[in-house]
């Protein structure tokens, strides 16, 4: 089997990023991007991100996840500590994550080191969610095998009497992470594949170096 790709063309044209326009923190242009995809309109899930972990056999592996809110501080987004990621964070707290947004011709690639947030944030959070949510939570042992997708119905199905008229509490093997930067690469599409490469580079003395780079 195979497929010749070499035809798929794309003339990226939508907007530029210059030195002129950018600001001196990173997490600005992020929060001004995020916001244009937000009004946009052209993205169903903005705060779809890719994580990337070295993995436990030596592969990197990525996967999608949801941001759930960002500061100066970083990006944050919860999982159960206990899956393949969690455990791969626990071994290498050095993670990517990346934002790719078509409709804006726009990527963001983001270098930290990812650590748990405090117990009461997690709390806090976990509270928020819909009863179905916080029941999946407990209910997923996240990354194991299971026989079937019969299984975990039957134990959600359990779970939902179990709790029945009784609060839902966070396990304690589930939780946020936040990732805090030490690089982001900002990434506009141009035409010609000259594209526009802005990077901010965490310096020792928390100011960023920005930088740009050939496309």
């Amino acid at each position: 089997m195979q497929k010749d790709l070499g035809n798929y063309r794309k003339s990226y044209e939508k907007s530029s990023l210059t030195e002129e326009v950018i600001s001196l923190n990173p997490m600005e242009l992020f929060q001004k991007w995020f916001h244009e995809v937000e009004a946009s309109d052209g993205v169903d899930e903005p705060n779809a991100m890719t994580v990337s972990t070295m993995g436990l056999d030596g592969f990197p592996k990525n996967r999608v996840v949801l941001l759930k809110k960002y500061t100066f501080e970083g990006f944050i987004f919860y999982t159960n500590y206990e899956s393949e990621k969690g455990r791969a964070i626990a071994q290498n707290p050095n993670v990517c994550i990346s934002f790719f947004w078509p409709n804006m011709e726009r990527q963001i690639i983001i270098k930290g080191r990812a650590e748990k947030i405090a117990e009461n944030l997690s709390d806090g959070y976990f509270e928020s969610r819909p009863d179905g949510s916080k029941l999946g939570a407990i209910v997923s042992k996240q990354s194991e095998v299971v026989p079937n997708r019969e299984y975990l119905e039957k134990k959600l199905k359990d779970l939902e009497k179990e709790y029945e008229n009784r609060e839902i509490e966070r396990p304690k093997y589930w939780g946020g992470f936040i990732v805090k930067p030490v690089s982001i690469e900002f990434w506009q599409g141009r035409p010609n594949r000259l594209h526009d490469r802005i990077r901010y580079s965490l310096q020792a003395d928390y100011d960023w170096k920005i930088e740009r780079l050939a496309p």
